[in-house]
């Protein structure tokens, strides 16, 4: 096959991506370990949900990088461990998460726009989704009845 992108490029975003997502199992599976208190149990429920669907994801980057006939990395993306196990704390590490991955698949629009549907259906649909996450999240830091956009200088729940 003739690309028109840089499938070097492309490749090693796609990397990223399934390295990013990859951690993403690790960390939500970690915190829904460590979930505990009146609301654990629909929380735990939602962390778990997040890990499987970043598994969904690690498996469709490790499929498009060997379509492309790149090898997928073996690597995790960053996994930091702050050691703060509040629910807010941890909604707080995984909106930041988010918005790595969120960036990601954005650069990875950049490379492929106009130049492979595949590819740039691909990044729309995994944007459109991470925005949706973030969404999410967002709302679950914000305190009962705050209707603006979560920005961090408060607690969150």
């Amino acid at each position: 096959m003739d690309y028109e992108f840089d499938k070097a490029a492309v490749i090693d975003h796609l990397n990223k991506i399934l390295e990013l997502e990859l951690a993403g199992v690790v960390r939500y599976t970690h915190y829904a370990f460590m979930i505990y208190g009146y609301n654990r149990i629909p929380i735990v429920s939602w962390m778990e949900k997040q890990a499987e669907e970043s598994l969904r994801h690690a498996r469709e980057a490790g499929e498009l990088i060997t379509h492309l006939g790149g090898h997928p990395s073996l690597a995790i993306g960053p996994l930091l461990e702050t050691h703060k196990h509040g629910i807010g704390d941890i909604l707080r590490e995984s909106l930041e998460h988010e918005r790595r991955a969120l960036e990601t698949y954005r650069e990875l629009l950049s490379l492929v726009k106009d130049k492979s549907v595949l590819l740039e259906e691909y990044a729309r649909r995994m944007i459109s989704e991470e925005e949706m996450h973030q969404g999410e999240v967002d709302k679950m830091l914000r305190r009962p009845g705050e209707m603006e956009p979560f920005t961090g200088q408060g607690e969150g729940s």
